[in-house]
């Protein structure tokens, strides 16, 4: 399933605490697809806490706790670690990362813990969700089998790897332009990661957000900078971003374009790409501004440049994700739409 959507699932199940109606989950997928922090963005969300046990590095006993002698009777001294109302709050999110990366002794503890949300005498607070994350065997990750009986205390969603999503996120986490661009000139870069020959860096959305930091530290230091980028993303990858970002010295003005002055489009593919990327992150930067709205028409106006108009299309398909159905007040955008009416039906 696409981000954009496991991310909806992942907000209702954690409501349906609520309601009682709330079902583990666990997620799958390779590394660096953004598991984690998918689970992180909904506690950030409902501003709750996020507790993160990670399986792979406990003992038995780090989960069941450890036992004391009271009297005649042992009992066991809870771990601080697991949800309790009086001292995280009575809604939150427990997160099982590594899941797959424990043990069996390990994971045989969390039977009861997932499915009955207790562990002995301590019960799981109502408010709070269980959600689980893992590697799949074929990702070369240190990964154990999941008992039948501890899968069949999930329900299992696998991760899927969408440009557009990660485009979205990216914009909303001011990621570089020019790394986005380059993600969607080479969509196929997104996520390249061949088990077989186990690459210490490879693509990835979490290394393409590396790539970005190494971008904003050695840019100005361009004996660094091919250096830095092929430790995030690989070799091969490191050196066409680097080619690509070098090749954006004769974009066109950018600033006469907002300012609504006659620019012509670029005819090379890929600095269409950077072109495009680039205005979005103009449009989005200007929203609320009280020249939002002009400059933002100036940049519809200039979606009917291209050569190619799908290039366009995608253009302002990333503009309306990023600031919402105020861009259709823009009177810029009927006019666009009615240009584009021909190749939106086609496409459907």
């Amino acid at each position: 399933m696409r981000p954009a959507l496991l991310a909806q699932v992942l907000e209702r199940e954690f409501k349906s605490t609520e309601h009682g109606h709330h079902t583990p989950v666990m997620l799958w997928g390779p590394p660096g697809v953004g598991k984690s922090q998918m689970i992180a963005q909904v506690a950030q969300k409902n501003q709750v806490p996020l507790i993160d046990v990670r399986l792979s590095q406990m003992e038995p006993s780090d989960l069941r706790g450890i036992p004391f002698r009271q009297g005649e009777l042992v009992e066991w001294a809870i771990p601080a670690m697991l949800p309790d109302s009086a001292r995280h709050g009575s809604s939150g999110i427990l997160f099982l990362d590594e899941i797959t990366s424990a043990p069996p002794s390990v994971s045989a503890a969390a039977y009861q813990l997932i499915l009955d949300r207790r562990l002995g005498a301590y019960e799981i607070p109502d408010g709070w969700a269980i959600f689980a994350a893992g590697n799949r065997q074929g990702d070369r990750g240190v990964t154990y089998s999941m008992p039948a009986p501890l899968a069949n205390r999930f329900s299992h969603f696998e991760v899927d790897i969408n440009v557009d999503d990660w485009v979205s996120w990216a914009y909303a986490n001011n990621i570089d332009d020019r790394i986005i661009a380059f993600v969607r000139f080479r969509p196929e870069l997104i996520f390249d990661f061949d088990p077989a020959h186990n690459p210490a860096a490879f693509p990835s959305p979490r290394s393409w957000e590396f790539a970005h930091r190494a971008v904003q530290k050695f840019e100005h230091h361009p004996e660094l900078l091919l250096g830095s980028l092929q430790a995030c993303v690989g070799q091969a990858a490191g050196i066409e971003l680097k080619a690509f970002m070098d090749n954006l010295e004769q974009m066109p003005d950018l600033d006469a374009i907002t300012r609504g002055e006659a620019v012509a489009a670029p005819t090379e593919i890929d600095l269409q790409y950077a072109v495009a990327t680039a205005l979005v992150g103009r449009a989005i930067r200007v929203k609320g501004k009280s020249d939002a709205s002009t400059v933002q028409g100036h940049i519809l106006n200039y979606a009917g440049m291209f050569p190619q108009r799908e290039m366009g299309v995608m253009m302002v398909t990333d503009m309306h994700r990023a600031i919402g159905e105020s861009l259709f007040a823009i009177p810029q955008f009927a006019k666009w739409a009615n240009d584009v009416a021909e190749l939106m039906l086609y496409d459907r």
